[in-house]
């Protein structure tokens, strides 16, 4: 199964899955090697209008945490479905205006053998307290170049679908 049609049967599974009315419209979901992310947009609350913009973000802030606790044990039962039918780990967010929160994701470690001038960078961001370890600089690093070259990696995986979809249409081994 190719990445596009793995998204595509999960999607489709939560689509149908997901209680009616929980979000405005299907949820956004990510994929990748061990996880599955679902990402739903809820209807903004009428006290968002009409205040501050530091009450707005309060509102929105709390009817996002109102969602999490309220579909808690619901979530937990169909993140177990989803593990036990796609084999991974289910994360689950919420988005409300502009405040998104991801309630639960994974952490998983990441092998690399980086020679001294990127350990020294690592080392710099964690001397000047931006990071609390080298993880966690490495981590900083990779969002940071993520936020930065979002089109470039759109492109690249765009380009990789099809690539994929190439593999298939071809002879089986």
């Amino acid at each position: 199964m190719t990445t596009s049609e793995a998204t595509e049967a999960v999607r489709g599974w939560f689509a149908g899955r997901l209680p009616d009315g929980w979000f405005e419209a299907a949820p956004e979901i990510v994929l990748d090697r061990e996880e599955i992310g679902v990402i739903g947009r809820l209807p903004e609350p009428s006290a968002a209008t009409g205040v501050s913009d530091t009450e707005r973000a309060e509102v929105l802030a709390g009817h996002v945490q109102k969602f999490r606790e309220g579909t808690r044990d619901q979530r937990i039962a169909i993140a177990r479905e989803a593990e036990h039918r796609f084999g991974q780990k289910v994360s689950w967010g919420a988005a409300c205006g502009e405040h998104e929160e991801m309630f639960t994701t994974l952490s998983v470690p990441v092998m690399t053998r980086l020679r001294q001038p990127e350990r020294r960078v690592l080392d710099t961001l964690v001397d000047a307290g931006v990071a609390r370890s080298r993880s966690d600089a490495l981590a900083w690093c990779v969002r940071l170049v993520g936020k930065n070259t979002d089109e470039w990696l759109t492109e690249l995986r765009t380009a990789l679908e099809h690539v994929e979809r190439a593999r298939a249409a071809g002879p089986t081994p």
